[in-house]
């Protein structure tokens, strides 16, 4: 019996616990205040950018928080179940009294409560009561509704009521909170972000999800995306003006869906979004480089193919095209695409030289007999798509749906009840009183009462 007992109160403990408004408020709050957080800090950057910016010390305290990725954190999920959970008992509990207000087991309606109203009309209208009856029951049931009639001392009142489902309204926004916060989770476990880079003519069938200390995810697509090949144009000032990606989605070894993905019109396949993101050069083959000799002044143009070596002019030595690489490193700076290669001049030592297409006047920086640029070449590209799925994303769409309808409800529509009473004054005049109720926008009903009672007295 102790144990039941026991048992009981740990339970009614609980309940009254994620029932307690209190709860909500500080779970809001919370929620708010790490968001705040996560808006100040960059999420998902590097774990060098993060050591450079705030330190060794705190860089490593918030990795271990979390909060460099803080809406993946578990204990932010903790807090968005917390509150989901808080807002289902909550609900449930005042439920049962709600729903016993908007279907009860017999209407009734007490003159004397209405009578004490602030929302109220009285006036006199010289005609019998008999008379009124029929007329304010018409006008009552063609503007309220069902009309309820109560005999009183001295008359009789009547009485009408609409919208007693608006009720409902805050449980539609708890509803529509459940559906987002259920998105979002969905969305998180389910769900995937990564990139990928595909050259021109290749497939793929995984993409990289990294996270913010550099280890890679690898995550299959369940289909494979060949890219059939890329355009870019520029403007006259060299910056891309558009630039493009022609992809097939392959399933099953059947190519199922062709087109063209441009940024901010994205391809979507099994409810997998691909976007255009960046490009770059992928590989080149026959470049021409320019050398030019620091003692005669002569330039001279060499084609050559990676890993080839030449003999440099006015035997000036030899000189080795290595590989063509896309990002390259030069003490802390990116030189975008750059050729590496070596050269070996007579009576020195060999020197590594570092060719960036964009830099044509990089290389004389190094001093050597000669300096090389780069003349043209050909490209082949490469597509930088970032790829994402969001399961939860419907979730989300309907949450916000029912939001604005429960809004609506909430703050547009109320539960309205009038009470249209008449006292015989004498054999040929009648007091009217009408007033009324409401649950929400006293002023508004209290308008409402003084343009009903306008109508009437031209009845």
């Amino acid at each position: 019996m102790v144990g039941k007992n026991s048992g009981a109160g740990v339970f009614k403990s609980a309940w009254k616990f994620f029932t307690s408004v209190k709860l909500t408020v500080f779970v809001l709050l919370f929620i708010a205040a790490t968001s705040i957080i996560g808006t100040l800090i960059p999420q998902n950057a590097s774990i060098m950018f993060y050591r450079q910016k705030y330190g060794e010390v705190f860089s490593h305290f918030f990795s271990v928080l979390d909060i460099f990725d803080m809406y993946h954190s578990w204990w932010f999920l903790l807090a968005l179940g917390l509150l989901a959970v808080n807002i289902i008992i909550c609900s449930i509990d005042r439920l049962k009294s709600t729903w016993k207000i908007i279907f009860p087991e017999k209407i009734v309606f007490n003159p004397e409560r209405f009578r004490r109203s602030r929302n109220k009309e009285k006036f006199v209208v010289r005609q019998k009561a008999e008379i009124l009856e029929g007329k304010y029951r018409s006008f009552l049931k063609k503007k309220i509704g069902k009309v309820i009639k109560k005999d009183t001392e001295n008359g009789f009142a009547l009485f009408a009521e609409k919208g007693r489902w608006t009720r409902l309204g805050v449980y539609v926004i708890h509803f529509s909170i459940i559906l987002l916060l259920c998105g979002a989770v969905i969305g998180d476990i389910w769900g995937f972000k990564g990139f990928v880079s595909i050259p021109e003519g290749d497939t793929i069938k995984t993409i990289n999800r990294s996270d913010i200390r550099g280890r890679s995810k690898k995550i299959n697509l369940g289909f494979s995306v060949r890219c059939n090949s890329f355009d870019v144009s520029f403007y006259d000032t060299g910056q891309p003006k558009e630039f493009k990606s022609n992809l097939t989605i392959i399933d099953n070894n059947e190519p199922v869906l062709t087109r063209d993905v441009l940024v901010n019109h994205p391809m979507q396949y099994r409810g997998v979004n691909i976007y255009q993101a960046s490009y770059g050069i992928a590989s080149a083959k026959k470049v021409s480089f320019l050398i030019k000799s620091r003692d005669s002044g002569m330039v001279y143009t060499r084609i050559m193919h990676p890993g080839q070596t030449i003999d440099l002019p006015e035997s000036g030595g030899k000189f080795t095209f290595d590989a063509f690489v896309q990002s390259y490193d030069f003490r802390g700076h990116d030189l975008g695409a750059t050729f590496v290669g070596r050269v070996s001049e007579k009576d020195k030592k060999m020197d590594m030289v570092a060719i960036p297409v964009r830099f044509s006047s990089f290389d004389r920086m190094r001093g050597g007999k000669f300096s090389f640029s780069v003349d043209k070449f050909q490209k082949k590209y490469y597509t930088g798509l970032q790829v994402n799925k969001d399961p939860g994303v419907w979730y989300v769409y309907s949450g916000f749906i029912f939001m604005i309808i429960g809004s609506m409800i909430t703050f547009f529509m109320s539960h309205q009840s009038i009470c249209i009473e008449v006292v015989k004054k004498d054999e040929i005049s009648s007091d009217v009183l009408i007033s009324g109720k409401t649950n929400r926008n006293s002023q508004g009903m209290k308008l409402k009462t003084a343009g009903l009672a306008a109508k009437m007295r031209k009845l």
